[in-house]
C-alpha cells in the first residue's frame, strides 16, 4: 500500500529540459516536492547527504562517463541510506542494465523505461513503491529475460501458465492484488489462485509481503548469478 504524504525527491538528469519536464511533472502532481536537481552522479550523491530525500529519481548514463553511473549511484545511495528508494530511469531494454542493478539486492530499487513510462501516476506509484522498501521493474525487462530463458536451460519461470506469468509481470510492478484484478480483468479468487500458484512454483516461502515482487527479483538475481558463474567457467 501506499504511503501517504508528499514525497521529497532527488532527480539526476544530466539533459536539461528533460529534468526540468520532470521536475514540473512531479511537483504539479501535487505528491512530490522536489528537494534538488542534479546533472550528473557525484552532485546526486552530494545531494542525498545534504537532503536526505525520501526517493531519488535517476537517469542510467550521466556525465562524465556516460556509462551505467545512475546504476553506481543507486547502489551506493542504498547502501548508504537505506530508506531512500530509488528508480533508475533507462532509455536500455537491455536485461544487463537490470541485473547490474539488482546485484546487491531489490529492496527500494526500480527500473523503468523511459518510452514507456505511461503516464505520470506510474511514476509517482514507483516512488512510492521504493520508498516502501518495494521493488518495480519494466514488464519489458521481465518479457525479455522469459523469452531468452524459455529459449535456454529449464527453469521455474518455464513452469508458469501464461496467466500466471502476466499476474507476475503485474506483480513485478508492485501492483496488489486489487491492483491486478483491475488491471487483468480477474476476479479476486483467481488472483489469489494464481499469485500463490507463482509462490509455489518459484518455491518462495511465505515469509512476507516482498515475496510478491521476490518473485520476480529472485528470478533475476538467479539470472545474474548464472551469467556471473558463465563467465567464470569460460
Amino acid at each position: 500500500m501506499d504511503e501517504p504524504g508528499v514525497l521529497r525527491v532527488v532527480i539526476a538528469e544530466d539533459n536539461y529540459l528533460v529534468r526540468e519536464g520532470i521536475r514540473r511533472l512531479l511537483e504539479d502532481s501535487g505528491e512530490i516536492d522536489v528537494v534538488s536537481c542534479t546533472g550528473n552522479a557525484t552532485e546526486l550523491l552530494d545531494a542525498v547527504r545534504r537532503f536526505s530525500p525520501d526517493a531519488v529519481l535517476t537517469d542510467i548514463r550521466m556525465p562524465p562517463g556516460h556509462h551505467m553511473e545512475g546504476i553506481e549511484a543507486a547502489r551506493t545511495i542504498r547502501a548508504a541510506h537505506p530508506d531512500t528508494g530509488v528508480v533508475v530511469l533507462s532509455q536500455h531494454a537491455d536485461e544487463s542494465y537490470a541485473l547490474a542493478l539488482f546485484a546487491d539486492g531489490s529492496a527500494g530499487l526500480g527500473y523503468l523505461l523511459k518510452d514507456r513510462v505511461g503516464d505520470l501516476e506510474d511514476l509517482v506509484h514507483a516512488l512510492r513503491e521504493v520508498r516502501a522498501g518495494g521493488s518495480v521493474i519494466d514488464p519489458q525487462i521481465v518479457d525479455t529475460l522469459v523469452r531468452r530463458r524459455s529459449a535456454g536451460a529449464p527453469n521455474p519461470l518455464a513452469d508458469l501458465s501464461p496467466r500466471e506469468l502476466d499476474v507476475l509481470r503485474e506483480m513485478a510492478q508492485g501492483r496488489t492484488n486489487a491492483g491486478i484484478e483491475q488491471s487483468l480483468y480477474l476476479s479476486s479468487s483467481t488472483v489469489e489462485k494464481h499469485v500463490n500458484a507463482i509462490f509455489t512454483k518459484l518455491h518462495l516461502p511465505a515469509t512476507g509481503v516482498h515475496r510478491r515482487v521476490a518473485a520476480v527479483l529472485a528470478f533475476l538475481q538467479n539470472d545474474s548469478r548464472e551469467a556471473t558463474h558463465g563467465e567464470r567457467g569460460q
